[in-house]
């Protein structure tokens, strides 16, 4: 038996969005953690809370920086100006 489909919507009630995202946010940063000691992988993640809090989790192999450059060589998007 199987979990139940949920529906994708915002949670109106903001002690439970609180938790939920509470939750979620640990496991994706779980998931982030993994998938760098499994697979050797470089990962940076950002999270914003609704709030403004700034949680993250980058490669200890790696920087921020050096993951945002190699994004930028790879993609060919501009993220910033090289006078910033």
């Amino acid at each position: 038996m199987g979990r139940g489909k949920i529906e994708i919507k915002r949670i109106e009630n903001s002690s439970n969005r609180q938790v939920t995202y509470s939750k979620r946010r640990s496991g994706i940063i779980k998931k982030a953690k993994e998938i760098t000691v499994l697979c050797n992988a470089q990962v940076s993640l950002v999270i914003f809370a609704s709030s403004g809090r700034m949680h993250e989790f980058c490669s200890p192999s790696t920087t921020v920086v050096d993951l945002l450059d190699k994004y930028h060589k790879q993609s060919g998007k501009r993220l910033w100006d090289a006078k910033h």
